[in-house]
């Protein structure tokens, strides 16, 4: 029995004793590769874990000169009359959500504004004052992305998506056509496990960099205190860090990718848990440890 299989096992076995809603887990570790499914391997919404593919593509922008960390959201975006201190917000405050601006925002809210990106940064902003979990950060992040190659998700396709075999993947869009980012991108397990593996072998695909190492690394180490306990305590780009010492895109509903840099290893979940989703990661991080 490979070390894939023991840790599918375990995983499966807690979430069928606790009767968890998993729709497919998928594990690899080093080369070997596990996987189990309690239903069909649709396409599902993602949720917050897009937030991680909108990193991704900040890194990839960033490795091409097209963005910087410190580039200003209004050096890109005309904005009228933008808020005060909107001028020192970057693209680093909005991937890691600490713009200062008080604007919470889901992508499961409607949108009632014309512009979404120019209404929150027409609110008075203290960039690196405080953490505000929000959809309308890493979308502000990824319409400054947008100003510079057009759509982001066409323009990943030739350096994400089609790599890795993702085709023709459909991301939720606003009411002006840009993708809703932080959240809607769907996939199935199978397709969100390979980005898994493009994290944890730092931007590596069969033999192709994709993204920089020193940007993944950066996914996987940078993290700021949230002002929050437990699993919610520290946040960076897209990453949340935990269970233990794993780190992890975390979507609602149980949409996991745990990467567990010790154990070589990382374990995908696609799942509709609507009250104990967190146990489906530490379930994970438990069988990784063990």
């Amino acid at each position: 029995m490979t070390a894939a299989v023991r840790v599918r096992d375990r995983i499966v076995a807690g979430v069928d004793a606790e009767g968890l809603g998993a729709y497919g887990v998928h594990v690899l570790v080093g080369d070997d590769e596990a996987a189990h499914r309690w239903r069909s391997d649709d396409r599902v919404n993602l949720y917050s874990v897009s937030k991680g593919v909108c990193a991704l593509a900040a890194g990839m922008a960033i490795d091409e000169g097209v963005l910087a960390l410190d580039t200003a959201a209004l050096e890109v975006l005309d904005v009228p009359q933008p808020g005060a201190g909107t001028e020192g917000v970057t693209l680093e405050h909005l991937l890691t959500m600490r713009s200062g601006i008080d604007f919470q925002w889901f992508a499961d809210q409607r949108v009632p504004w014309n512009d979404l990106a120019h209404e929150m940064l027409r609110h008075p902003a203290a960039p690196g004052a405080a953490f505000q979990y929000t959809d309308a950060s890493p979308y502000v992040a990824m319409r400054m992305l947008a100003a510079r190659v057009g759509d982001v998700r066409d323009w990943l396709m030739p350096r994400l998506f089609d790599p890795l075999g993702i085709h023709n993947p459909q991301w939720h869009r606003c009411p002006l056509g840009h993708i809703a980012a932080g959240s809607g991108l769907e996939l199935r397990t199978d397709e969100l496990a390979r980005i898994g593996r493009l994290l944890r072998d730092r931007g590596q695909w069969q033999g192709e960099q994709l993204v920089s190492t020193e940007w993944v690394e950066r996914m996987a180490r940078d993290s700021f205190a949230t002002g929050a306990d437990g699993r919610w305590s520290r946040y960076g780009f897209g990453v949340w860090q935990g269970p233990g010492r794993a780190w992890r895109l975390d979507g609602r509903y149980g949409q996991y990718v745990i990467v567990d840099d010790p154990a070589d290893a990382v374990v995908t979940i696609t799942a509709h848990e609507e009250h104990r989703d967190h146990r489906l990661a530490e379930l994970a991080a438990s069988a990784l440890a063990s």
